[in-house]
């Protein structure tokens, strides 16, 4: 009676084999001796099936791996829910994405020797569940029958440090969860109110490399690796990444995304790679983070796209490859690629005086702010980890600070959907040469509340010296301004604690504690003519 509940309210079609069976802590040998371990789950008496194998570094046994390995076997499917290398039963020691290429190839291997496996293979998962799926994916030889990647990428470090800044927020927020749950009580199923203070504190805390210790109260290598290799051309990550290898993968693939996912523009990128290559992929965008609404989504995609290519049963396979929701309109619409052919870049340029409009600017003096380290500008919303803090919020406070530019349009004549790429091109003189630039797109409604849409920031090339052409990409964005609404642009030095602070003496981020104020100037002239290149959709 649970389960079809449990279906009834994720809209899941009904079971088909709901008598199941599960075998737990199957011993899965790996090639240097390490065993992990993994549960399986199938239909009752059933022969050989092809297997969903799902890899997960955060407990075989919790709630979200158990129920999709649940749903899927109760429609007929045999699944495998694997915990990952130095995690909960498995042995070995957990080195955060360097491991898992190796162990799910040699995982693939061994299952497909299984006599209870048809020798076919799929996978499902989101988030590192999903970055496990691009580890094997692209390697595997017979390919997967079809995968199911739900905010997720091939590649993690553009997310780590977007623009080259360090994620300082997501960043502390996963390695503490990561350092923490295997201690916490109920497996961290419960909130942790006085933990997630210490994070929140530890944010601050300096040198950046040691901040593990002041938020949980001991060291994680993830977080002190992130910030030992957060360098322009460092290499530590370089067997991470999956990029490359995507593109010549023939894997049937279904992706599931939201707008206010930190993983986002990574997986935009795989998913118009994989369809430039000719495969035969599809994704979804909704209105959610990296949240419950996003795998609610993944759920019903996963028994649909699964069922298709692994029982037949392709009647939900007729839709467009694009399917996604416009925020504010409500509206969900479909299109055969990304980014949508009736979006027309075009150009909205800062103006002297606060103004924004859409024609170029003439004479004008640039605009100027100190950003200072030690009272670094604030940051409200965006797309972080943590749901009680992200996606839109009211930006007034931060408008209010003399360490941001704002730059506001008149108000709309009629409503204004953007769709697509979002980035700005920004002119910028500073005093030190070591510096952070942040730009902010929001929605300013009647009342004068703003909201952020989107935003993106970008470290400037150590030791500039003279203007600099500043190239900075926004995340993507499905968006109506209703009509009456005004547009309004944020300009500043940085968004912390979302973004780790620049400290303006060129120190290496992991161990920078000196801080330096920084002088800005922001062009705005004919010469010079900083703007922001927004996805105006048809014609609007």
């Amino acid at each position: 009676m649970l389960s079809r509940l449990f279906d009834q309210l994720l809209g899941l079609p009904e079971a088909t084999t709901p008598d199941i069976e599960i075998t737990r802590d199957l011993p899965v040998p790996m090639p240097d001796g390490v065993v992990l371990r993994a549960d399986r789950y199938r239909p009752r008496g059933s022969g050989p099936l092809p297997v969903v194998l799902m890899r997960t570094p955060y407990g075989k046994h919790k709630l979200d791996a158990k129920g999709t390995a649940r749903i899927l076997a109760r429609r007929g499917m045999q699944v495998v829910v694997q915990d990952a290398r130095g995690t909960f039963g498995s042995g070995g020691r957990f080195s955060a994405f360097h491991q898992e290429k190796e162990d799910g190839l040699a995982t693939a291997a061994w299952l497909r020797e299984q006599p209870w496996c048809d020798g076919r293979l799929a996978t499902a998962g989101a988030s590192y569940v999903g970055f496990t799926q691009w580890a094997v994916g692209p390697y595997l030889d017979p390919p997967l029958e079809a995968m199911c990647l739900g905010v997720t990428a091939s590649e993690f470090t553009t997310t780590f440090y977007p623009g080259g800044v360090f994620a300082l927020h997501n960043l502390l927020t996963w390695a503490s969860l990561i350092g923490t749950q295997e201690e916490a009580p109920l497996g961290g199923l419960l909130p942790d109110p006085r933990r997630d203070r210490r994070v929140r504190r530890a944010m601050a805390h300096v040198p950046i490399g040691r901040s593990d210790v002041a938020a949980i109260g001991k060291q994680v290598p993830f977080l002190r690796e992130a910030a030992a290799h957060s360098g322009v051309g460092d290499t530590f990550w370089a067997d991470t990444d999956n990029s490359a290898a995507a593109v010549k993968m023939t894997t049937p693939t279904s992706m599931v995304t939201g707008w206010w996912d930190l993983l986002l523009p990574a997986q935009l990128r795989d998913y118009a790679a994989l369809r430039e290559a000719g495969n035969r992929s599809r994704i979804l965008i909704g209105p959610w983070g990296h949240d419950l609404g996003v795998m609610r989504a993944l759920l019903a995609e996963q028994v649909s796209w699964l069922s298709a290519h692994l029982l037949g049963d392709t009647a939900q396979l007729q839709r467009l490859p694009v399917r996604l929701y416009l925020q504010r309109a409500d509206r969900w619409l479909d299109f055969d690629r990304w980014p949508p052919p009736q979006s027309v870049p075009t150009e909205l340029h800062l103006l002297p005086y606060g103004r924004l409009g859409w024609s170029a600017p003439g004479e004008g003096a640039p605009g100027v702010f100190t950003y200072d380290p030690a009272h670094p500008t604030r940051s409200v919303g965006g797309p972080l980890l943590d749901m009680r803090e992200s996606k839109q919020r009211d930006n007034r406070a931060v408008e209010a600070r003399s360490d941001v530019l704002v730059h506001t349009g008149a108000p709309l004549p009629r409503d204004l959907d953007l769709i697509g790429p979002v980035s700005a091109t920004v002119y910028v003189r500073t005093d030190t040469g070591h510096a952070d630039l942040f730009v902010r797109l929001c929605d300013v409604d009647e009342t004068g509340v703003s909201r952020n849409v989107t935003d993106g920031i970008l470290r400037l090339p150590a030791g500039s010296e003279g203007v600099v052409k500043a190239e900075v990409e926004l995340h993507p964005t499905g968006y109506r301004f209703l009509r009456g609404h005004r547009l309004r642009v944020q300009v500043a030095g940085g968004a912390f604690p979302r973004f780790a602070r620049n400290h303006g003496t060129g120190e290496a981020v992991e161990e920078a504690v000196r801080t330096r104020p920084t002088r800005f100037e922001i062009f705005q002239d004919a010469e010079r003519p900083s703007a922001l290149t927004l996805p105006v959709f048809g014609g609007s």
